[in-house]
């Protein structure tokens, strides 16, 4: 188990271990001067899914 499984609820949406390996490399890398990231980005991903498919009628 992950640690986003642990961590948060699971929708029958959210992005496969697989899915998630597939799209990750096409994310852009955090810059070297910014802060680091304080949400995950597979958890945005998955709100933006649920987001389509529930608006979607």
């Amino acid at each position: 188990m992950t640690h986003i499984e642990k961590t948060t609820r699971r929708y029958p949406i959210d992005l496969t271990e697989a899915e998630w390996k597939r799209v990750q490399p096409f994310l852009p890398p955090v810059a070297k001067h910014d802060r680091k990231l304080t949400v995950d980005m597979r958890e945005m991903l998955n709100a933006i899914r649920y987001m389509a498919r529930s608006c979607v009628g």
